[in-house]
This record gives C-alpha cells, structure tokens and sequence, in this order.
C-alpha cells in the first residue's frame, strides 16, 4: 500500500506593519508542514505580504505557461487594513492559492516557490539565488533560514529537554 505524501500550508497570523507615518502593509505567517520529499525542510514559517504572493504568481506563471494558476484575492483599492472582514477574506484568499499552487508537481519544481515558501529572502534575492548570482544554492539558502529561525514549538520542547 502506497501512502500519499501530505503538504499542509496555513496562511494565518495577519500583522499590520509600519513602514513609515503614512505607509502600512499587512503581512501574514505562512507555516508549512509536509512529508513530501519535494521539500527541503519538513517545518517553516515565514512572513510575506500580499505583494509577495503577486510576485510569485507572476514567476510562477511565466516559468509555466501553459498551467492556468489559480487567481489571487482581488487587489482592491477599497482594501481596508483596519477592517477583520477585508483582512480575513484576503487571507483565505492567499491560503486558498497556495493550497492549489501545492497540488501541482509541475509548480512544486519550481526553486522560487520552495525559496517563498521556505526562506525570508526578498523576491529579489530570491531571483538572484534561482539564477546563480549568489554565493549559496537554493538548499543552502533554506537550511540557513531554517538554523536562524526556530519558531516551532516542537523544536522549542526538544530544546529545552536538550538543557534540561
């Protein structure tokens, strides 16, 4: 009996965010968990915005021409940061694209859904990593975030049995 690999991917945790008096973004933890042996790492949690998510469409659309990718939220110019109903339905929005994204392998052999995914690099490092024009590999890339940030629960219960 074959088991199916799993990919569990939550967008959830929105958090407004200051870039100066006049300038806001929201941001939202995206936290996968997975077997599937397409992933680097097994657990991450990464911060990305709605631009973000754009961003990777975008990549992701012109490296895989002929896959119709699921559409984003709606980017509204009536988008209300301080309103929970507009903030909750953009995030289930971004949680629904990603679940669609995770189901295709085509898209799962993409570098820079794994680097979205699995590291806090900015899409343009995240471009300069993909094409070779950084001194570390998409791997490494991942396991170097993966030892700064340690986030999970898990791995803080075994650390602290570690001291104990």
């Amino acid at each position: 009996m074959l088991l199916q690999e799993f990919v569990t991917v939550l967008v959830r945790d929105p958090r407004i965010q200051k870039e100066d008096f006049w300038h806001s973004y929201i941001d939202y933890e995206v936290f996968v968990h997975t077997d599937s042996m397409c992933f680097t790492r097994k657990t991450s949690c990464v911060r990305r915005r709605f631009r973000e998510f754009v961003w990777l469409r975008q990549r992701l659309q012109s490296n895989a021409a002929l896959i119709q990718l699921p559409e984003l939220p709606s980017k509204t110019p009536l988008f209300n940061i301080n309103n929970p109903s507009h903030v909750e339905h953009r995030r289930q929005g971004l949680q629904e694209f990603l679940e669609k994204i995770l189901q295709d392998a085509l898209l799962l052999s993409d570098s820079r859904l794994h680097l979205f995914l699995q590291t806090q690099l900015s899409p343009e490092d995240m471009e300069a990593c993909v094409s070779g024009h950084t001194k570390y590999s998409v791997f490494d890339a991942i396991h170097q975030f993966a030892s700064l940030n340690r986030r999970f629960p898990i791995e803080q219960k075994e650390r602290k049995k570690g001291e104990n």
